[in-house]
């Protein structure tokens, strides 16, 4: 066949949902247990409580997305350092190429983890194929740190994986911090001087109300006034001096994709990177190129979802590929088109965040 044809005919073959957005990025849980108790996200009491698959069965679906023109894999949790064979999972989606593109190429195959295990991970995980990392980090003082996670001298260990990670070669390492009003809002400058000294790039993100349902002395429910905007970060970022530059203001980067999801700074010398992910006061729904599976093989086409679409139940009654990707289609093309956080009636979606996956 003609090569432009065969492009053109993978370029019809691309998932598209009924607005009209390419799907291209595929976040997927292999576990939703997790060795941190953020305040923000869980109460740490229930542990796990969906089922993990087999490493076979979301290798499986990996394939059947990939198929569809998914050109970005990233595994999520929980805390997927936690799972048992991860490597070889790593390892296995690693080999797989993309199929919309002119020629097929090695998908971008990222992780999100809590860090306290990657310092000897790091460079594994890059030996097995690992592109890129992402570390959620939602303090750079210690005692902050420990407050937020719950587990005692849990910083020092995240700032060896981070730097572990950034020696192996899956730099810049991407720092994402959470931030609340009143408990960690008092960070910002300082994560500022700590994306230029770990030549990280720091991701701010607004608080949005996927946690669990909690009470007592660490419960945190969400509020729209809780909300640290990105208005606010980059006011505060403008008007901070890092030490050595001797001048303040921020100079907005270009997005690196049209489906970027952080606004990008800088500051006047270069060195460090400011990203503001804002899907509360800056929904960016309309160019939403991702959908989700959770831990136990089920779709999710947003964060605020209300409804689970059980794609590891068919495989397990037997569905062939050919089904299994009409049934992907199908649920794609119903994509949400927007979530509705902060309107009158918004119900939060049916699990937590730690029970869908980053």
């Amino acid at each position: 066949m003609n090569p432009l044809f065969s492009q053109l005919a993978a370029a019809r073959r691309r998932l598209r949902d009924s607005h009209g957005r390419a799907i291209t990025d595929l976040r997927v849980s292999v576990t939703d247990r997790c060795n941190f108790r953020c305040v923000y996200c869980r109460t740490g009491n229930e542990g796990a409580q969906f089922a993990e698959l087999a490493h076979a069965d979301y290798l499986r679906m990996i394939r059947l997305f990939v198929s569809l023109g998914v050109e970005k894999i990233r595994l999520t949790g929980g805390e997927p350092l936690l799972r048992a064979g991860l490597l070889d999972l790593v390892r296995e989606v690693a080999s797989l190429r993309t199929v919309c593109t002119a020629t097929p190429q090695p998908l971008d195959l990222a992780l999100t983890t809590n860090g306290h295990l990657l310092a000897g991970m790091a460079q594994p995980l890059k030996d097995a194929g690992l592109t890129r990392i992402t570390v959620s980090m939602d303090a750079v003082d210690p005692e902050t740190f420990s407050r937020i996670t719950r587990v005692p001298r849990s910083f020092d260990r995240v700032l060896a994986g981070i730097r572990a990670a950034t020696d192996a070669g899956l730099g810049p390492v991407k720092v994402n911090c959470v931030l609340l009003r009143g408990f960690n809002d008092g960070q910002i400058e300082a994560f500022a001087e700590f994306s230029r000294r770990e030549n990280v790039i720091v991701r701010f993100i607004e608080w949005m109300p996927l946690e669990e349902a909690s009470t007592g002395e660490h419960a945190r429910k969400w509020t729209k006034e809780a909300v640290v905007t990105l208005d606010e970060i980059v006011e505060r970022l403008d008007r901070y001096a890092p030490a050595g530059l001797g001048s303040s203001g921020l100079i907005e980067l270009p997005p690196n994709a049209s489906s970027e999801t952080a606004r990008r700074y800088t500051f006047a010398d270069g060195v460090g990177e400011i990203g503001i992910i804002a899907p509360v006061s800056r929904p960016f729904c309309g160019h939403c190129s991702r959908v989700r599976l959770t831990s136990d093989g089920k779709i999710r086409t947003c964060l605020f979802s209300q409804t689970d679409h059980d794609l590891a139940g068919r495989m397990v009654r037997g569905a062939t590929d050919a089904e299994l990707s009409a049934y992907i289609r199908q649920v794609v093309d119903r994509k949400e088109a927007r979530h509705h956080i902060g309107e009158p009636g918004f119900e939060k979606p049916s699990r937590s965040m730690v029970h869908i996956g980053g």
